[in-house]
């Protein structure tokens, strides 16, 4: 993937409903959006986190060496419509077990019809989806993952999270993205932060350690018509960069103001669950951190991490980071802040 700025990655960046053939997907697809609506006031989550592709985007690859790459690269110039962007996206999360699932297991994973991985598979270029499997094979060969059917639903959400950190690990294999997101953060003076709904904790917990080292901070964490004042504020004040943390579902809402901080001349670095989410195509560098959702509240394990490793990339560019760490743990000690 590019870092330069220069570079989109095309995903398939209309939103358009699709027609033809493949209409039918897409009402599948809104379908089940529409089934697990209901669940919203419950924070729950959905399976569908499709969108285009965001300029910059890192696309969860890791370099092509790793499986997730050369499943990204298989995917990229193609022109996918959002039911083919949820399977590639299902696809990428799970790409040691890709090589070996059948037809009906992937559309099972991806929530879409067993035709519909079909359809895919021939917008690719393949035959059918026995030749893109058997492509797979030959070109991301990986042992299947272990077998966790003895385990209870409360292990599997633990091994899924574990899955998610060596997903992120392989991601970070190319430093190149985190640290061209960490002079950004450190240059923008001031730095606001914008985290709404579930995303919310995460916003908060990366601007309470930023406090410590940058010199103005700006959590943003509360949504209505307030939110596009405050980024105006910040770039009276000279910010040059937003950082964003978005996670499913993702509020329209958040959409709606990272295109208003890029109108507005703020560079957008955002932190989401996938190179295919919604905020994509309104963000300038997106890295992606997989999220778990076995549970009936998905879990930030992965995302959360990839906040702490912008931190230390943020400190990098820093250079009174250490000095202003120092001066915290001075005052913190003369006024007793903490238990020994």
């Amino acid at each position: 993937m590019s870092v330069d700025g220069n570079t989109s990655v095309n995903m398939g960046m209309d939103r358009d409903m699709e027609t033809g053939p493949d209409s039918g997907d897409a009402r599948e697809a809104s379908g089940a959006r529409e089934a697990n609506g209901a669940r919203e006031a419950n924070g729950a989550r959905t399976d569908d986190r499709s969108a285009g592709g965001g300029r910059d985007g890192v696309g969860g690859s890791g370099g092509t060496d790793a499986p997730a790459g050369r499943l990204q690269a298989l995917f990229e110039g193609h022109r996918l419509t959002p039911t083919q962007r949820r399977i590639a996206h299902s696809m990428v999360r799970r790409a040691a077990d890709v090589p070996f699932l059948s037809s009906v297991e992937l559309a099972e994973l991806a929530g879409v019809s067993q035709p519909s991985v079909t359809r895919f598979a021939v917008a690719l270029g393949f035959d059918g989806y026995p030749a893109l499997r058997k492509h797979l094979r030959e070109v991301a060969p990986a042992e299947p993952a272990p077998d966790t059917g003895s385990y209870n639903e409360y292990q599997q959400a633990v091994e899924a999270e574990i899955e998610n950190l060596r997903h992120l690990a392989s991601v970070l294999a190319d430093p190149r993205p985190v640290e061209r997101a960490g002079r950004l953060l450190a240059a923008s003076r001031p730095l606001p932060v914008l985290g709404l709904r579930a995303a919310a904790s995460q916003a908060y917990g990366f601007a309470y350690f930023a406090a410590k080292v940058h010199p103005d901070v700006r959590l943003l964490h509360e949504g209505g018509t307030m939110v596009h004042d405050r980024i105006d504020a910040a770039v009276r004040a000279g910010a040059s960069t937003l950082l964003c943390f978005a996670l499913p579902r993702h509020p329209r809402e958040v959409v709606d103001t990272l295109a208003y901080a890029k109108e507005a001349g703020l560079t957008v670095v955002t932190v989401a669950d996938s190179a295919f989410a919604p905020v994509a195509k309104v963000s300038d560098l997106l890295l992606p951190a997989a999220v778990g959702t076995g549970l009936a509240f998905d879990t930030a394990c992965a995302p959360m991490l990839l906040g702490r490793v912008l931190l230390e990339a943020m400190c990098d560019g820093l250079p009174d980071a250490q000095a202003r760490l120092e001066k915290f743990d001075a005052r913190a000690a003369a006024r007793g802040l903490f238990v020994e």
